[in-house]
């Protein structure tokens, strides 16, 4: 405990969100979940925006039962399809008044290949595409709720590689680390380009590394891996502990000047340098909207 503890910097806040709606994605499980729990203990109606309905339910009536909130409803939403993910903003669009916070938080680790249903390699197209459409489709309903926040949850992971913008979808080689690497790469420079596009909008945006997490992130990944995991947790993060940077960035006052940042252990940090290329950001961005099919300048 004494190493965990270290390991993570000391944050509180009574910081309340009664009348704010937020949107967390991956809401059922892991830091999404305790995420959820933390956010509707200060008020606010949650959206769990969730692919598997039953273990959304599980985790809808914990939250209940340990926040008293009642104002938490879940939402179909598979980020591996985009006309999921259309059918979920054309919901939320027409029975929302406003969404003030959005926590593009799900996602899928160094998985065996495969590709989302729309042909994107899988975790290019969950853990960055998918949010990059529901960000779009979401935006306008954001703007009118300003001041409003944009959360991506990114990785460290991020500085494991760089952008493979030739073979963005790993049709011609596939590595799972460095796949994974490559879309949270791709998480960090979404956000410093959303970040851009919206000075002056009252929207702000920002991306984080969560800390290694005690999670089911870990179920695709070799057996020795898992069991090391296990044998260093001292060294690693609750789910709780995990999910703290991330309501950090959703309810710290005074971070809008920092807005398109990268944060860990609930505090500004460093990210790569090619994480900080404005040129390779908008290489992406222009990538990113072709292969989704939408015009956003």
């Amino acid at each position: 405990m004494y190493c965990r503890g270290v390991c993570c910097n000391h944050w509180s806040s009574e910081e309340r969100l009664d009348g704010k709606t937020v949107v967390i994605t991956g809401a059922n499980t892991g830091i999404g979940k305790e995420t959820a729990k933390d956010l509707a203990r200060r008020g606010a109606r949650i959206i769990m925006a969730c692919r598997d309905l039953e273990r959304a339910e599980e985790a809808r009536t914990d939250i209940l039962e340990d926040t008293g909130n009642e104002n938490v409803v879940i939402r179909k939403l598979d980020l591996s399809d985009t006309k999921s993910i259309r059918a979920f903003a054309e919901v939320v669009n027409k029975e929302e008044k406003q969404v003030n916070i959005l926590i593009n938080n799900a996602g899928i680790m160094m998985c065996p290949y495969s590709k989302t249903v729309d042909g994107f390699e899988m975790q290019l197209g969950v853990n960055h595409l998918g949010h990059v459409l529901l960000t779009y489709l979401l935006l306008d309903l954001i703007k009118r709720s300003a001041p409003a926040r944009i959360v991506v949850v990114a990785s460290v992971a991020h500085t494991w590689t760089g952008l493979q913008l030739d073979d963005i979808n790993s049709e011609k080689s596939y590595d799972a680390m460095k796949a994974y690497g490559q879309s949270k790469l791709a998480n960090v420079l979404f956000a410093r380009s959303l970040a851009k596009r919206l000075q002056g909008t009252g929207v702000s945006v920002f991306s984080l590394h969560p800390g290694v997490v005690q999670s089911d992130l870990w179920r695709h990944q070799h057996q020795c891996i898992q069991v090391a995991v296990k044998i260093f947790k001292i060294f690693t993060k609750t789910t709780v502990e995990g999910a703290q940077t991330t309501i950090y960035c959703a309810v710290e006052p005074g971070l809008e000047s920092l807005s398109g940042g990268y944060f860990s252990d609930c505090a500004p940090a460093r990210c790569s340098r090619t994480a900080s290329d404005d040129d390779l950001a908008q290489k992406l961005w222009e990538v990113s909207c072709n292969m989704l099919g939408i015009t956003w300048q």
